[in-house]
């Protein structure tokens, strides 16, 4: 049996959106969402919110989520890098409990919204496929790349480029290479992948997720949208599991 542990990042600061972790989402705190989508989850075996807070983690564990031990405050820095807080995670949890899952699941708090069954499918989808080391949940993104520029020395250069084609900057936007954003909705990676190093590992397969959900809430305004998306859909919701 695959063991697959979903892993809850939450750290307790935010420049953009102040308490955003905490903050009430369509009468749920944000990181609810992220821990229901765990729970939820047929596959997963364990959920484990990773946090600085204490507030976050008493919160957490009223809706379900695991706090084994506090993430140390030096990895929960804004500039923070994933890979040192999960490799943190991975190394306790082997020290603690000798206990070292096959798949973890990242489940961003700032991404709320999820369709239920949906981590699920991401999980099969990497469990079906043995070459491949992680699944990401992308969408097709709303502006191409392919049209962007940097500024250097107060002159524009085209951020991207395309062989054979001297101006992709002027094509008309249908006739330029599909891309897409990488959202925070899943990321489901194998921990040997983690161990060596990297969030991702060689192999990345996409998991589309649908333009609308695709929230990724950094400020106030995109806190609006997620409650509106929400209103209007069928997704996953939290409950209070603890009394």
């Amino acid at each position: 049996m695959t063991e697959v542990l979903a892993v809850i990042p939450a750290r307790g600061g935010s420049k953009g959106l102040p308490g955003k972790n905490v903050r009430p989402l369509a009468g749920h705190p944000l990181v609810a969402y992220s821990i229901a989508a765990g729970l939820q989850a047929k596959l997963v075996n364990r959920v484990i919110c990773s946090t600085d807070s204490d507030e976050i983690a008493d919160i957490a564990r009223r809706y379900g989520a695991e706090i084994p031990f506090m993430r140390p405050a030096e990895l929960a820095e804004d500039e923070s890098p994933d890979i040192d807080a999960f490799q943190h995670l991975v190394q306790q949890l082997k020290e603690r409990e000798d206990y070292c899952p096959d798949i973890m699941v990242q489940l961003r708090p700032t991404s709320p919204i999820r369709q239920p069954g949906q981590v699920d499918s991401g999980i099969q989808l990497l469990i079906e496929n043995p070459q491949t080391d992680s699944i990401r949940g992308i969408t097709p993104s709303p502006a191409t790349p392919y049209k962007m520029w940097r500024i250097r020395d107060d002159i524009l250069t085209p951020l991207l480029t395309i062989e054979g084609v001297p101006e992709p900057f002027n094509m008309p936007r249908q006739a330029l290479p599909e891309v897409y954003w990488q959202t925070g909705t899943l990321d489901i990676m194998r921990t040997s992948v983690i161990e060596s190093g990297s969030m991702t590992g060689n192999e990345i397969r996409p998991f589309i997720v649908d333009q609308e959900h695709a929230v990724d809430i950094d400020h106030i305004e995109s806190f609006t949208r997620a409650e509106r998306v929400i209103s209007s859909i069928e997704c996953v919701m939290p409950s209070i599991i603890e009394s």
